[in-house]
């Protein structure tokens, strides 16, 4: 959110809308990944690169940040997942670079603040 949003008259989420947001995502992964019964939390990297696949440009956004964070292996699948997530939060069919992007900052920001 910009600043001025922010310092603004702009309407703000109320908890009931979050939460209601919230709910609809974890239903959406749910009736994804139905029969394996597992959240995008728990799921194995096989079910997360079947439920998470990217765009080209997505592929490219992952591989260069993986490259010059020198993220791990695991660092990739929780990207995957929390890009996934964000997605089913904004209601979107597909996860899109600025997904990924959003996703990346967190890791990021994990790093900085654990390292």
């Amino acid at each position: 959110m910009k600043y001025k949003g922010l310092r603004g008259d702009a309407e703000i989420e109320s908890s009931a809308c979050v939460r209601e947001r919230v709910l609809r995502a974890r239903k959406m992964q749910l009736e994804r990944s139905a029969g394996e019964k597992k959240l995008y939390a728990y799921a194995a990297p096989k079910l997360i690169r079947k439920h998470c696949g990217i765009s080209a440009a997505g592929e490219k956004l992952l591989e260069t940040a993986i490259q010059r964070l020198g993220l791990s292996a695991r660092a990739h699948d929780r990207i995957l997942k929390v890009s996934r997530t964000i997605a089913d939060l904004e209601g979107a069919t597909s996860i899109e670079p600025k997904h990924l992007s959003e996703a990346i900052q967190y890791r990021t920001l994990d790093r900085s603040y654990w390292a």
